[in-house]
């Protein structure tokens, strides 16, 4: 009875937030300003606690433990996420006055995407133990190779979901309003919007893939493990307003990100032999975040640009 309550307060609480987001807030398109976002992120950031604070009241606090660290771990990982697709409207020179709707579209998709492979995820484990060595592995690997590889790019042409779209239907180079579909010649086309919200799908799933097998290493409870990475996702798409501007300024949070996921796959990887109470993993991510962000502004990144004289 305490599961059916739970699920039933988190699906009502996220549809009078999204709501009252979406549909009172939002309604009509514009170009969202940073007092704008930072409060919207500060409302997302109060949802989530209260919602937590609940899960210690009827689930105890173990689970609201896991449920924090959960959060604040798929918090610091869409970092990573923002920045992609901040690089993705850069390349498509998306206006402004798009951004909201376009990410609440993707964000919506990822609701029903992430539900899907936190269930697969969690039955792996449940039904092949050693799934969760793989799972080590592929953070660790992700972790090392976040490390070292060079700036991002955003390359559509090699987007397999995209080449697949192309295929079967003809795409404008050109944008049509909030048009997502137009008629040219009798014929009809994908406007830019649409291939950006192939793109921005298409990217959480590879997110995906890494963020869910770091949040089952903080809990496998379905429970805790989705709703705390639906929080973060949901909060997510407001942070990126109030952090598009400041994003190049935390270059050193790369590799705070490349060292939690190694730090959290080698806790996978040695599951059978150590236990890691949640505290020491969420004071880990904490102090890892921090450092990033204070080595960013302490040593800014040095400006590509040459000066005359």
């Amino acid at each position: 009875m305490n599961n059916i309550l739970a699920w039933s307060i988190f699906g009502v609480v996220v549809l009078v937030m999204l709501a009252l987001d979406l549909g009172v807030f939002h309604r009509q398109e514009h170009e969202v300003k940073m007092k704008e976002a930072l409060i919207w992120s500060g409302i997302w950031i109060v949802v989530a606690l209260l919602f937590n604070w609940g899960i210690y009241l009827v689930k105890g606090k173990e689970l609201a433990m896991q449920f924090f660290a959960g959060y604040v771990l798929e918090r610091t990982l869409s970092f990573d996420n923002l920045f992609v697709f901040l690089l993705i409207f850069d390349y498509f020179q998306l206006p402004r006055v798009h951004h909201h709707r376009i990410l609440s579209l993707g964000i919506l998709g990822a609701l029903v995407m992430r539900a899907g492979f936190i269930g697969f995820g969690i039955g792996l484990l449940n039904y092949f133990s050693w799934m969760i060595y793989v799972f080590g592995a592929i953070l660790v690997w992700t972790g090392a190779k976040m490390a070292f590889e060079k700036d991002q790019k955003v390359e559509p042409e090699k987007n397999v979901f995209l080449r697949i779209f192309r295929r079967m239907m003809p795409i404008s180079d050109v944008y049509d309003g909030s048009e997502f579909f137009i008629r040219k010649n009798g014929l009809l086309c994908a406007t830019p919007l649409m291939v950006i919200i192939i793109l921005l799908a298409s990217s959480d799933v590879i997110f995906a893939v890494d963020s869910i097998p770091a949040v089952l290493a903080v809990s496998k409870d379905p429970f805790v493990v989705y709703t705390s990475n639906i929080f973060a996702v949901l909060g997510m798409r407001a942070l990126f307003f109030a952090l598009a501007e400041l994003m190049r300024l935390f270059h050193h949070l790369r590799y705070g990100l490349s060292l939690i996921l190694v730090l959290i796959g080698i806790k996978m990887l040695l599951a059978s032999f150590s236990h890691v109470p949640t505290s020491i993993t969420l004071g880990a991510i904490l102090s890892i975040l921090a450092a990033s962000v204070v080595a960013s502004i302490l040593w800014p990144q040095k400006s590509r640009e040459c000066k005359n004289g």
